[in-house]
């Protein structure tokens, strides 16, 4: 009697275990299925997360209205798959206090096969994206300087890839292709403690500029201390710089690299063009063609989280 009770114990023991057993094996499968699931989840969110900030910060760029930005973030977010509302949370933000930031955060639940049976049924998923819109304000966004179209080819690549020096000779506006001239984006005389104020920063370039407005200077001034400055300055950033027609009007812009500069009797700002010439892309206002005000410098559209 008492070796029967022994095989009876024996035997509950042995199905407890196997329980235990099949609880731990059935969350280790859940965990390589599910987890492996909600990592594909959450990789797939956070290109939705990017692409609704990005396409946010785009349209704030060329509309200006944090209303349709937000629009437009979910409404990309939901071609993804994450919509506001249905299964997911879309939130949008915009902050403007350093350029134009949108920041989109999803959250969505990822359902649980095999987890589910032990009372996980799901898991939260949450991602963020932030992207940066810029109307580049200051020295280290916007060059106190313009180049001439004649440095873009006709459909507008620049004829100046690689390091090149970029002279200026003493005149108000360029007057060759590797000519430049310094500009404050301002009319009346340019006035070379400004400029040096652009360079470091110390001051704010706010304009808003119409095709054809004339930004070359007034008093074919040479500024023999702004290469110095450049050099300290302004070497191995990428700026937008103005682009001029060869009476000195605005054409449009592109994106510039400056490796460094030189003062003295060979003065020079060397570098290379780092994008086209553009224009179209800088219209902020539905008008006829060539006459929008546009924005200088709307070049920055870039993912920052």
């Amino acid at each position: 009697m008492v070796a029967h009770g022994r095989r009876r114990t024996a035997g509950g023991q042995i199905i407890v275990l196997f329980v235990l057993a099949l609880i731990a094996i059935i969350g280790l499968v859940g965990l390589a299925i599910d987890g492996g699931g909600a990592y594909a989840q959450r990789r797939d969110q956070q290109t939705a997360a990017d692409l609704a900030a990005l396409a946010g910060a785009n349209d704030y760029l060329l509309n200006n209205n944090s209303t349709q930005a937000i629009a437009r973030a979910r409404t990309v977010a939901g071609t993804n798959d994450y919509t506001n509302g249905v299964g997911s949370t879309v939130g949008v933000s915009v902050d403007t206090s350093n350029g134009v930031e949108i920041q989109v955060d999803i959250a969505s639940s990822h359902r649980n096969s095999f987890l589910g049976a032990l009372g996980m049924q799901s898991w939260n998923v949450s991602t963020t994206a932030t992207a940066l819109a810029g109307f580049p304000d200051s020295a280290f966004g916007a060059g106190p300087f313009i180049f001439p179209i004649s440095a873009f080819n006709d459909d507008g690549t620049p004829k100046y890839q690689t390091p090149t020096d970029f002279n200026e000779t003493n005149g108000d506006i360029p007057t060759s292709q590797t000519d430049l001239a310094w500009t404050n984006y301002g009319t009346g005389n340019l006035n070379t403690t400004d400029v040096d104020s652009i360079i470091k920063g110390d001051i704010t370039i706010d304009e808003t500029l119409a095709y054809g407005q004339y930004i070359g200077q007034i008093n074919n001034g040479n500024h023999n201390t702004l290469y110095d400055d450049v050099n300290t300055y302004l070497s191995g950033q990428d700026l937008p710089v103005a682009v001029v027609d060869a009476g000195g009007n605005f054409m449009g812009w592109a994106t510039f690299h400056v490796i460094s500069a030189t003062a003295g009797s060979a003065k020079h700002i060397n570098g290379y063009f780092l994008s086209s010439f553009t224009g179209d892309s800088m219209t902020i206002s539905l008008c006829s063609q060539n006459a929008c005000p546009r924005y200088l410098g709307t070049y920055i559209l870039k993912l920052v989280n």
